[in-house]
């Protein structure tokens, strides 16, 4: 079952996916955070996924300010383009203050625990990890999230479990980065990095062209567990 959630701030609303699983109940609350092409049919099936694992899942419109309901994709000439001039544009600050009004959200919604957690990929990822440190959320799940090794000062601040994955043949962090990212993280007790080797970015987006089955099989299952032990 899916539904729109409008969240209002002071600057203005933007709407959110909802998937919610077929029995009602309550549940824990996974907000999922786009990459660059919008709340796409991939972002949105993701979400789709988490509910039928039992969790109500939120994918907030990240580019509202910008470009309000863009759902692209990576097969469609310019949508590349288009979709990098707006990361390039993204206030991440505020993108931050997004993502905690709708943790805000998340938490009162019907039928929802008050416990949530939250992922993303590329840009999502970065946010993931942004908000991790600057937000209240539960727990905490990163793709591949470029630019991460640019806010590498901002680990100490997370106290929240958190798991990081990474793309090991990554153009956009380097193994250099990744090797920051790992350190950054290394004496957090709730933390864990995980490298997968030879895989390039993007690798868990469905039906892209960098998909990897079993290296997303594997991610994804560690993330299950993940938020099956740290949202129950």
């Amino acid at each position: 079952m899916s539904e729109k959630l409008v969240i209002t701030t002071a600057e203005g609303s933007f709407d959110c996916y909802v998937a919610r699983p077929d029995v009602v109940g309550t549940y824990p609350v996974i907000i999922v955070l786009q990459e660059i092409f919008g709340v796409n049919e991939g972002i949105r099936s993701i979400a789709d996924s988490y509910a039928a694992k039992g969790y109500i899942a939120v994918a907030p419109d990240l580019f509202w300010r910008s470009e309000p309901g863009l759902s692209m994709s990576e097969a469609v000439e310019g949508d590349w383009a288009r979709g990098f001039a707006l990361y390039q544009a993204y206030d991440f600050d505020k993108g931050v203050q997004d993502i905690a009004a709708t943790i805000s959200a998340a938490r009162t919604l019907e039928g929802a625990s008050g416990k949530v957690g939250v992922t993303g990929y590329c840009l999502g990822g970065l946010m993931t990890y942004l908000s991790a440190a600057r937000t209240d959320a539960d727990a905490f799940a990163a793709y591949y999230g470029g630019g991460t090794d640019q806010y590498l000062a901002e680990a100490k601040n997370i106290g929240a479990p958190i798991i990081y994955h990474l793309a090991g043949a990554d153009d956009y962090l380097k193994p250099e980065a990744q090797e920051q990212i790992k350190a950054a993280l290394a004496d957090k007790q709730d933390a864990e990095v995980h490298i997968y080797p030879g895989c390039d970015h993007a690798f868990a987006r469905p039906g892209g062209s960098h998909y990897d089955a079993a290296a997303t099989q594997l991610a994804n299952s560690r993330t299950d567990e993940f938020f099956a032990c740290t949202l129950r």
